[in-house]
C-alpha cells in the first residue's frame, strides 16, 4: 500500500500562460517539460515523469527503447540537455535506441567494455522501455543474468503498451513481462497506481543489487494521467533512502541467503525507512472470505482491490489479492495470506492473445505459480485461470461483474457500489485534433490546480482512426486523493466540441442522470438542433433529465475572426457552466488581455441553454440507425494525427534545364526510368494483334488484343490482372493546353514518391498525357481546394459549398455531377473561369492518373512470348449529348499494331493448386 495524506495539501500548481501554451507530449504533466529540482513535495506529475525522474538520479546511464510518439525518455532528454547532475555529481549519460534486432547489445558492451569505470560498478545502469521492446532485449537480458556476478546493477522499468495488429491499437501487455522474468530468473515488480510509482521505482533499483529487475506499470492511461503526488521525493531525498537502504542490506552476513529470503529482507528495510507498508502479497477485502481473486497489474489491481473493498462493506465475502512482486515468487507468504475460509482461488491472468483465452492447454503464467503454491498445502482451495487478452480494457462494470460472479452477490447488491469519494467532481471533453479548442481542457484542468484545497486528475486519450483523430480528455477533482484507474463513466458535465462524434461514440452514457452536456454547434438555430442529434442520443438525453446547453461559437465576431480564440471560449463557457465560483477568480488566469475580456462579453450570445422537449423521450430510432457499441475511444495512439507533410512544390522550368541534365548526366546526377512517378515496376510490350469480336452493327464493341512480351521480361500466371497505364487523348489534351494557355513545352518538375528531395521531370504535354487524371471524375476534396483559387465570391462560395456538402442542396447537386452529368476536372476549371490556379497547382490538387487493370486471358505456359486481354469498350453519352468514353479502353482501341505500351502486373489472391489434376470449381459472376 502507499503512503499518501488523504486531504489536499500544500500549494497549488503554478499556471502557464495560456497564449504561450503547447502540448510537448501527453507523458509530461499537463503536457509541459518539469524541471527535475521542481520535483519535490506536493506536486503534479505523471507517473512516467517520477519513472525518469529515479532513472536519472541514480543511475550512471540510461538506455532508453522509446517508440517516437510514446514519449517514454522526453523527461529525461530534457534534463540531459540542461546537463542536470545525478545522485553521484555527474550528468546522467543518455542513449537513445531503436527497438530492433540486437536491441540491449549496447547496454551490456558499455558495462563490459575495457574503458568502463571500474569505480561505477557498483551504480545501477537503467534501461527504459515498453512492452514491444522485450521480446527484442531478451538475447541481451539473457546473456546478463549470466553475468549477473560481475556486472552494474541493471533495472528494466517499462512501460506495458505494445501495438496490436489485431485490433489495430495499443494495448496493455503484462504477459510477455511475465513470462520472460519466469524463463531468465529477473526480479519483478509492479505499481498500482502514480502514488506508489516513485517509490517502486526506487525498490527496483534497490532489488536490481540482488538479481536483475524489472519494474512494470500501465503505459496507455496510468502512467500517462496528471495527478498530484503528495509525498514526491526530491534528489535528495532519494538519494538519502537509497544509501540507507543499501546500506542496510549490503552486510555480508545478509547476502548469505536465497533471493527470496533477500528480496523479503529489502521490502522490510524499505519500509522501515520510508514509513510504509508495501507488502509482496497485498490483501484488500473481507476478513474472512470464501472467494479470493488473484491479480497482478496496474488497472487490474487498483479496481479489483476497490471494488472489492466497496462489497466487504456490505458484508460480501470476497477478497483481492494483490501480486506486488512477482518474481521471486515467495509461496510461503502467499499462502500464509489466504485466511482458512477461503475454499475458491480465482486468478486473472492474461495471455497473449484472444485464442489463447480459448484454448484450455493455455494457461497464463500468473495462474501456473499459484496453482503450484497451493497445490500441496492442507485442505487446498479450488484454483481457476481466468484468462484475458491484452487487448481487453477493464473498466469498474466489468470488475464488478467479475467479482459479483466469484461472491456471488445480486445484481441489486452493485446498484450502490460507488468506489469513489462523494466528493469527487468529473468532467469529460470530447473534440477532433485539428480543433482549435482541442488544447482547451488541459488549460482548463491546470487552472483548476492552482487551488490548493483541490486535488486534480487530467488524462487524455487519442483515437486517430476517428473524424480525422478524435481526443476524450476526463478531468477530475475532489478534495482527497483520486486513483480511478478508468475513463470517467459518470460525468458531471461532458463538453463535446464536434458534434459527429456523437454519431461515433456514445457520449450521453458517460453522463451521470442530471448532469449537464455541452456542445459546440456553430450557426445552428433551436428548430433545427434535432436533426444534429440521432434519434438515439435525443432519447437518451431526455432519459437521463440533461441539461443541454449549445455553445455557438460564430455568434463572436472575435472567435469568428480569429478561430484560435474557439479555445478560449470553449473554457469560458465550461467555467461558467461547470464552475460559476471559478468563472470570475479564473478569468485573469486564462489570459491577461483586453481581447479575452471582449471575447467574455460574447459569451452571453454565444452560449444558450436547451429545453429538452418531451418529445425525445418518446422518439423511435430511425431505420438502419444503431449506436456504435464503443463507449469509449479505442486508444491507438498518444499524440495527435499530424495531417500536415511538407510538401515540396511542382515547378515549371524552361526545356533548357531538361536538356543540362540530359547533357551532363554526371553533374545532375539524372537517370532515365520508365514511369518512374508509379512507384511499381512496369514494362513496355507493344500491340501484335488487334481485332474487333463483334459485329460493326452491333451496339458494344469487343476486341482482342495481344502484345508482343519481346525482351521486357515481363511473367505473368494465371488469374493475375495486366494493369494498363494508358494515356488521355491527345486531341482532348491539346484543346486543354489551348484553352488554359499553358505552354506544351515548358518543363514540370514534380517530386519523386520514394524522396521529395529528387525531382521528376517531363514537359506540360507529357504530364497531361500520362500523369495527371484532368478527364477524371473528381472528388469533394477538389472543388474545396479549387475555391481558394477563386476570385469570385460568387465562385468560391459554390465551389466550398460543393466540396463541404455545406447544404442538402450542395449534397444534391454534387451527387448529379459526379453521376449524371459525369463532370471532370477539365469541365469544372471551364465552368468556374475564376478558379485559374497555375499548372504546378494542378499538379497538386487533380488526382493522378491510375492504371486500369483487366484479366489477363492468356496462359504464359501456352503463349511464353505474348499476352492477351479481351475488352469491352466503355461509352455513353451525357446529358448534354456529348459522347464520353472509358479513358483506358478509349486509349486501347484506338492501338495500332506495334504502339508501345506501358504495362504492370497485379498479383491474384486466387492461387491454383500445385497438383494440376485437383479438380477446381470456377464461377463467372459477372460484373
Amino acid at each position: 500500500m502507499h503512503f499518501q495524506q488523504a486531504e489536499s495539501t500544500g500549494p497549488g500548481q503554478t499556471e502557464t500562460p495560456t497564449d504561450k501554451y503547447a502540448l510537448e507530449s501527453s507523458s509530461l504533466p499537463f503536457g509541459q517539460h518539469v524541471a527535475l529540482s521542481s520535483i519535490s513535495g506536493p506536486t503534479y506529475l505523471t507517473a512516467q515523469t517520477l519513472v525518469q525522474q529515479v532513472a536519472y538520479l541514480l543511475s550512471d546511464k540510461i538506455f532508453a527503447y522509446s517508440p517516437e510518439t510514446f514519449d517514454l525518455d522526453v523527461a529525461a532528454k530534457s534534463w540531459k540537455a540542461q546537463e542536470e547532475k545525478n545522485s553521484h555529481g555527474y550528468t546522467t549519460g543518455l542513449s537513445c535506441m531503436e527497438t530492433r534486432t540486437g536491441a540491449g547489445s549496447i547496454a551490456l558492451g558499455y558495462m563490459f567494455s575495457r574503458d568502463f569505470d571500474l569505480k561505477k560498478r557498483h551504480i545501477p545502469q537503467s534501461i527504459i522501455a515498453s512492452s514491444s521492446s522485450l521480446n527484442h532485449l531478451r538475447p541481451a537480458l539473457n546473456e546478463l543474468s549470466l553475468l549477473y556476478n560481475v556486472a552494474n546493477p541493471l533495472v528494466v522499468h517499462v512501460a506495458a503498451v505494445d501495438y496490436a495488429g489485431s485490433s489495430g491499437g495499443l494495448v496493455t501487455d503484462y504477459a510477455s513481462a511475465l513470462a520472460l522474468s519466469e524463463e531468465l530468473g529477473l526480479g519483478l515488480v509492479s505499481s498500482i497506481s502514480v502514488y506508489e510509482m516513485q517509490h517502486m521505482s526506487l525498490f527496483a533499483t534497490l532489488m536490481a543489487s540482488i538479481l536483475p529487475s524489472v519494474h512494470i506499470y500501465d503505459g496507455i492511461t496510468v502512467g500517462r494521467e496528471t495527478t498530484r503526488v503528495v509525498d514526491a521525493l526530491d534528489q535528495r531525498g532519494l538519494s538519502d533512502y537509497y544509501q540507507a537502504i543499501s546500506k542496510e542490506i549490503s552486510g555480508p552476513e545478509k547476502k548469505h541467503s536465497d533471493n527470496e529470503g533477500r528480496v523479503s529482507r529489502l521490502l522490510r528495510a524499505f519500509n522501515n525507512e520510508l514509513g510504509t507498508d508495501y507488502k509482496l502479497f497485498e490483501y484488500h477485502g473481507h476478513t474472512q472470505p470464501e472467494s479470493v481473486l488473484v491479480v497482478f497489474g496496474t488497472v487490474e489491481a487498483s479496481l479489483a482491490c476497490q471494488i472489492a473493498n466497496s462489497l466487504a462493506q456490505n458484508g460480501v465475502k470476497i477478497g483481492v489479492i494483490n501480486v506486488r512482486i512477482y518474481r521471486p515468487f515467495v509461496e510461503e507468504e502467499f499462502v500464509e495470506l489466504l485466511a482458512p475460509s477461503v475454499q475458491t482461488v480465482a486468478v486473472l491472468g492474461q495471455v497473449k492473445s484472444e485464442s489463447d483465452v480459448y484454448d484450455k492447454d493455455e494457461h497464463s503464467s500468473l495462474y501456473t505459480d499459484v496453482l503450484a503454491a497451493l497445490t500441496f498445502t492442507a485442505k487446498a482451495p479450488t484454483v481457476h485461470d481466468i484468462k484475458y487478452a491484452r487487448e481487453r480494457v477493464w473498466t469498474p462494470k466489468d470488475m464488478a461483474a467479475l467479482l459479483q460472479k466469484l461472491g456471488r452477490v445480486s445484481d441489486e447488491g452493485l446498484h450502490s457500489l460507488d468506489i469513489l469519494d462523494g466528493s469527487v467532481q468529473q468532467y469529460t471533453f470530447w473534440d477532433v485534433d485539428e480543433s482549435p479548442s482541442a488544447s482547451a481542457p488541459t488549460i482548463v484542468g491546470q487552472l483548476l490546480s492552482g487551488d490548493s484545497a483541490l486535488n486534480v486528475t487530467v488524462r487524455s486519450s487519442h483515437d486517430n482512426l476517428v473524424q480525422g483523430g478524435a481526443v476524450r480528455t476526463d478531468i477530475r477533482t475532489s478534495s482527497k486523493s483520486i486513483e480511478a484507474a478508468y475513463s470517467v463513466t459518470e460525468a458531471d458535465v461532458a463538453v463535446v466540441n464536434e458534434v459527429k462524434l456523437l454519431k461515433d461514440f456514445n457520449v450521453v452514457s458517460s453522463i451521470k442522470n442530471g448532469g449537464t452536456l455541452i456542445v459546440k454547434l456553430p450557426g445552428v438555430k433551436d428548430e433545427d438542433l434535432e436533426k444534429r442529434f440521432s434519434a438515439e442520443a435525443r432519447k437518451s438525453i431526455a432519459y437521463k433529465k440533461l441539461q443541454l446547453f449549445v455553445l455557438d461559437p460564430s455568434v463572436s465576431s472575435l472567435a469568428s475572426e480569429n478561430p484560435a480564440l474557439e479555445s478560449y471560449l470553449t473554457q469560458l463557457a465550461f467555467l461558467r457552466v461547470a464552475r460559476n465560483d471559478l468563472y470570475t477568480s479564473g478569468l485573469p488566469k486564462l489570459a491577461a488581455s483586453t481581447e479575452l475580456e471582449n471575447l467574455n462579453k460574447d459569451l452571453d450570445n454565444a452560449i444558450r441553454k436547451v429545453d429538452v422537449p418531451e418529445s425525445w423521450l418518446t422518439v423511435e430510432p430511425e431505420q438502419n440507425e444503431s449506436l456504435p457499441p464503443a463507449e469509449d475511444l479505442h486508444i491507438n495512439s498518444f499524440s495527435a494525427f499530424e495531417k500536415i507533410e511538407p510538401e515540396a512544390p511542382a515547378l515549371l522550368k524552361d526545356w533548357e534545364i531538361a536538356a543540362k541534365g540530359l547533357a551532363f548526366k554526371e553533374a545532375f546526377g539524372t537517370t532515365t526510368a520508365t514511369r518512374p512517378d508509379l512507384g511499381i515496376k512496369t514494362s513496355v510490350i507493344h500491340v501484335k494483334e488487334h481485332r474487333r469480336l463483334t459485329p460493326l452493327s452491333y451496339d458494344r464493341n469487343i476486341f482482342h488484343l495481344e502484345f508482343d512480351l519481346g525482351d521486357s521480361g515481363l511473367k505473368y500466371e494465371i488469374g493475375e490482372a495486366l494493369g494498363i497505364h494508358a494515356h488521355n487523348d491527345a486531341g482532348e489534351v491539346e484543346q486543354f493546353i489551348k484553352w488554359y494557355g499553358l505552354n506544351p513545352e515548358e518543363i514540370v518538375e514534380v517530386p519523386t514518391r520514394e524522396d521529395p528531395s529528387v525531382l521528376e521531370n517531363r514537359t506540360v504535354y507529357q504530364a497531361l498525357m500520362q500523369n495527371v487524371d484532368i478527364f477524371g471524375r473528381p472528388p469533394k476534396r477538389f472543388y474545396e481546394a479549387l475555391s481558394e483559387f477563386a476570385d469570385k465570391e460568387k465562385e468560391k462560395t459554390e465551389l466550398l459549398m460543393l466540396g463541404t456538402g455545406g447544404n442538402q442542396e450542395a449534397v444534391v447537386e454534387f451527387k448529379r455531377r459526379a453521376e449524371v452529368d459525369t463532370i471532370t476536372y477539365a469541365d469544372i476549371l471551364l465552368e468556374f473561369p475564376s478558379a485559374h490556379p497555375a499548372f504546378h497547382d494542378i499538379v497538386r490538387i487533380v488526382n493522378p492518373m491510375k492504371r486500369r487493370e483487366y484479366s489477363v486471358a492468356s496462359s504464359q505456359k501456352v503463349t511464353p512470348t505474348s499476352i492477351s486481354l479481351l475488352i469491352v469498350t466503355v461509352n455513353w453519352v451525357d446529358p448534354q449529348g456529348r459522347d464520353r468514353f472509358g479513358q483506358a479502353t478509349r486509349y486501347l482501341d484506338a492501338l495500332p499494331v506495334g504502339a508501345p505500351v506501358t504495362v504492370s502486373v497485379k498479383p491474384s489472391v486466387m492461387k491454383l493448386p500445385a497438383k494440376t489434376t485437383a479438380p477446381l470449381i470456377m464461377a463467372g459472376l459477372g460484373t
